[in-house]
């Protein structure tokens, strides 16, 4: 019955569903977070195994968000054309993808990777595809805020799948993406305010107003180069990263103030494509740094 429920529809408008920009993202800050756990090699099970779950997982509340916004989508000219808004596939072959696709990362997470690793992982989905989907997205104009932990979650969810604990510095990679997510996604926001609006979405620049999102984006951008600056401050990070995190930091504060400044949407879709390119690239300083300090204390002791 699910293969002919699924077979209805082009696989490649199923792996759509799954978000796959958005997966990739969530995958390359859950393997940061594994390689900063430890010093030494990460095991290649918890790595593969681990990468998979978390993957399969984040694809599930993908498909599964499609499916509670579709109404919403086919409202809005950004997300009109995906599968379920325009009929390619119905409501029961989503939700049958999604619960396939979550119920093989639990099974895959609890075997081959470690119990807390799968609780996490399945409470971020549940964060994502029904407390923020279901609940905040529809309700209060700080949604983004609110639900934003369960995107923040990754990296955390790729230090407990090698260590099997939760620990502090994982904590802080988990609190710069949280800060993170507000001027991102209000920076798209601005743009697509119309839509949003059609669509009786709460979204701040609905709400509030596109200059009261600008300086919500300007302040959580001057706070979020506060907050990267701390795992410089605990150890967790040396002089290479931090060099690295207020360079990036003034960027961002830069494109914040340029959209601050600026009438209407006009810079702001660049400050949303430069947001993304800020948070990979900070992310990969973290991952220099950690195996720079690696090498020096090695040819130390050497």
């Amino acid at each position: 019955m699910l293969e002919a429920t699924l077979g209805q529809a082009n696989w490649r408008e199923y792996l759509e569903l799954c978000k796959p920009k958005v997966v990739a993202l969530i995958l390359f800050t859950a393997a940061v977070g594994m390689f900063l756990s430890t010093d030494g090699w990460v095991p290649f099970d918890a790595w593969f195994w681990g990468l998979i779950g978390i993957g399969l997982a984040a694809s599930a509340g993908a498909a599964l968000n499609h499916w509670v916004d579709q109404e919403i989508d086919r409202q809005m000219v950004r997300t009109s054309s995906r599968p379920l808004a325009r009929g390619s596939i119905t409501s029961r072959g989503a939700v049958l993808f999604s619960l396939s696709l979550a119920t093989l990362s639990m099974v895959l997470l609890v075997t081959f990777v470690n119990v807390l690793t799968a609780a996490l992982t399945m409470a971020s989905m549940i964060g994502y595809a029904v407390i923020y989907t279901m609940f905040l997205k529809r309700t209060t104009p700080q949604n983004i805020v609110l639900g934003g932990a369960a995107g923040a979650a990754p990296p955390v969810l790729g230090w407990t799948a090698v260590t099997g604990e939760l620990h502090p510095e994982a904590l802080l990679l988990f609190l710069i993406i949280f800060v993170w997510t507000p001027p991102h996604f209000w920076a798209l926001a601005i743009r697509r305010r119309d839509d949003y609006a059609r669509a009786d979405v709460p979204m701040l620049p609905v709400t509030h107003g596109i200059a009261l999102t600008k300086l919500h984006i300007l302040l959580y951008t001057i706070l979020l180069v506060i907050v990267t600056i701390m795992p410089f401050l605990v150890r967790m990070s040396g002089t290479l990263y931090l060099a690295g995190a207020l360079a990036l930091g003034i960027g961002f504060v830069y494109f914040a103030l340029r959209l601050y400044r600026s009438d209407g949407d006009r810079f702001a879709m660049k400050t949303f494509g430069y947001s993304i390119f800020y948070l990979s690239a900070l992310f990969v300083f973290l991952l220099l740094d950690h195996y720079a300090r690696i090498a020096i204390r090695a040819w130390f002791l050497n």
